[in-house]
């Protein structure tokens, strides 16, 4: 099965260093794609050399053109080169070679599916095992709490810090929307699978790690919410409401 590994950098080399490398020689057949925003020439230049020794293709863009153009423009590059299924990861998500292959089998017997693993913080609690979010409000919650909110409309989205899919799904659903630069695009694109009638699957027999917002600590070491982070999750909120959902709703 000819796969692609493809992976998002903004100043997190270090990440990479010590999470993606592990996954460079899982399968002869897979390949590793990393995209790299610009985020300054030193890291730019730690980035090209670990490349060079794991055997990476690298996109180089001169920009920082966020989370779902830079994995848009990694599956451009992997599509190309004949990848059937795409393995998106996140630098601060660890996946074990076992769980990689699990995911990438799943999505090539499921082409109609985006797959995604049990997400699991650093000290072994469930980060995410699927999420819903509920259109009256906005408000997120795991689908292990839907007993608690019953009757509200909701759509189901899987984390984009991992998950697989097949080629055929991509060119069926098309890249992330772009304008969401960053946060929400994953929600959004989940939301569009479903509606071509794909299906969204998550895998118990695969495990990610997720160091949320390590990449954000890889570039501001000590600090955790930046005024950023409240700015774009507050306003692309609305974006995926004005895209998605019926005037009334929206209101």
């Amino acid at each position: 099965m000819k796969a692609a590994v493809i992976v998002v950098n903004y100043g997190s080399s270090g990440l990479l260093a010590s999470n993606l490398t592990r996954l460079s020689h899982a399968d002869s057949e897979w390949s590793v794609v990393v995209v790299d925003c610009f985020s300054g020439s030193d890291e730019r230049e730690r980035l090209s050399r670990l490349a060079g020794q794991h055997g990476w293709k690298t996109v180089l863009l001169e920009s920082n053109l966020g989370f779902g153009a830079g994995v848009n423009r990694g599956a451009e590059v992997a599509l190309a080169d004949g990848a059937e299924v795409l393995l998106v990861v996140n630098p601060d998500a660890y996946l074990s070679i076992e769980s990689a292959r699990v995911l990438v089998e799943s999505a090539a017997a499921k082409p109609a599916a985006m797959i995604a693993p049990i997400v699991r913080r650093p000290d072994g609690s469930v980060w995410s095992a699927g999420m819903d979010v509920y259109l009256d409000d906005g408000s997120l919650a795991g689908i292990r709490h839907r007993h608690r909110h019953p009757g509200r409309a909701r759509r189901m989205w899987i984390s984009g810090a991992c998950f697989a899919l097949s080629a055929q799904l991509w060119m069926r659903v098309g890249g992330f929307a772009e304008e969401y630069f960053l946060y929400w695009e994953d929600v959004d694109r989940c939301h569009r699978v479903v509606e071509v009638g794909g299906e969204l699957v998550i895998d118990e027999s695969a495990v990610a790690v997720h160091d949320e917002g390590g990449t954000q600590n890889a570039v501001r070491p000590g600090q955790s919410r930046s005024e950023l982070f409240y700015y774009y999750n507050i306003r692309k909120r609305l974006l995926y409401a004005r895209r998605n959902l019926s005037a009334s709703e929206l209101r």
